[in-house]
Formats: structure tokens, sequence, C-alpha cells
């Protein structure tokens, strides 16, 4: 089995609906319901996890869903604050949610069909990151998911890597670093510093994309919880 990659996706801590803008490179691949599909699968694979039942889950009536695919689950965990407290001494009512980074692995080569990937990979997500303590009872009904779904690699030149269109993986002998393209565009990275960043995360040295290291790109299809209704 292809080995599973740990990655961030976005900044540990991010306010709710503040996702930044990434151009759309084409006509969304999945309808709503095959959103919603893969979403509760990712859901239901962790809870079934937490109550230590076997989860096996029906191959989807959408073809799509069983391809292989290669796909990263991203999990964050939300919290409620109090609302806003404003200068003047008055105070909105409402809570504000925010959202911490607790989990993000997944597949780099499409090596199971998407339905399943995606299971594995959000139990990976939940339990596996070395990052993080694993997922518990408590977070469980906090937990948001994020899906992206990935193109093949390809070969590509630097100097045509867009930032905000392009994931990247750079590799060299055993080493390998990937981040998804919505990563440049969170911490406002330009083209250098993507490929830069990408190479400290394979463990190379930053200049590695100009002396001989393997690049390659895909793009994503990024979808979340936030984007459709789920329910388990």
């Amino acid at each position: 089995m292809s080995k599973l990659f740990e990655t961030s996706s976005e900044k540990a801590l991010d306010h709710a609906g503040a996702r930044p803008s990434i151009p759309a490179t084409s006509a969304s691949e999945f309808s709503l319901e095959q959103r919603r599909i893969l979403l509760g699968v990712a859901h239901r694979a962790i809870l079934y996890a937490l109550e230590h039942r076997p989860f096996e889950e029906a191959p989807p009536a959408s073809p799509e869903l069983a391809e292989p695919r290669s796909v990263f689950t991203t999990l964050y965990l939300r919290d409620n604050l109090p609302g806003a407290v404003y200068r003047d001494g008055h105070s909105e009512p409402h809570l504000e949610s925010r959202r911490q980074l607790r989990g993000c692995v997944g597949y780099a080569l499409p090596i199971a069909p998407l339905y399943r990937a995606v299971a594995e990979t959000a139990r990976a997500a939940a339990f596996d990151d070395s990052r993080f303590s694993p997922v518990t009872p408590e977070e469980a009904p906090r937990l948001e998911v994020s899906l992206s779904v990935l193109s093949h690699l390809f070969p590509i030149h630097p100097e045509t890597v867009e930032v905000g269109r392009h994931g990247l993986l750079i590799s060299h002998g055993a080493r390998r670093g990937l981040l998804l393209p919505q990563v440049p565009v969170e911490q406002n990275w330009d083209r250098k510093t993507f490929l830069e960043q990408t190479c400290r995360k394979a463990g190379l040295p930053l200049d590695a994309w100009r002396n001989g290291a393997t690049i390659e790109a895909f793009t994503a299809e990024v979808f979340a919880d936030s984007d459709v209704e789920v329910t388990g």
C-alpha cells in the first residue's frame, strides 16, 4: 500500500468562513450528492473506529466514486467562542465559530477506490497523524472534514507552476514532499517559496528543485462539510 502522507492543508487555526479563495480550474467533477456521500463515508469511518466496530462501506452506486484516486482528508476541530465585545461596551450575543487543524493524511497515488481511500485516510487523519493525539469520542461531533481529491500527477517545469492551481510533489531518491494547492494561497507564498517549501517538506535542501529533484504537479477538487449538509 502506498505511503500515507501527512500534510497541513491550512493554517493551524482558521476562522470558519474565512477560507482563502482558490481559482477554479474546471467545472466540478463531483456532484453535490457525490460530495455528500464521500464526506459521510469519512465521518462514519471515524465514528466506527471510535466505537471499535468494523467499517465495511458498500461500493457506491456512482462508478466515479469506485475509481482509484488520490485523496487527502483534512480534519478540523470546531470551537464556539463568545461573541465579540466592542470598544463602546456593547456585545454580540452570537457564538463565533473557529476551527483548529486536527489532522491531515492522504494518498499521493491512486491505490484504492476513492470511497475506500476516503475511509482509510479519514481514519488515519483522526488516529495516526503523528503531530496530534488521537481524536476522542468527545471531539467527534465537532469535527469538520475537508476532502482534496487529486488529479493524476504530471511533470511540470518550475516556471509553469501556478500558485492556487497546482499542488506539488517533489522527490529525490527516497525523499518525497507534497503540498496541496491551497497551502501557498493560505500562506501567501510566491512560486519560488512554494517550490522551496515543498523541498523542505521532503527533507531536501530548499534549492533541490533547481538541482535535479523531480517536480510533479496535480490539481485538486476541494470540498468540506461547510460546503454541503452532511449527516452521518
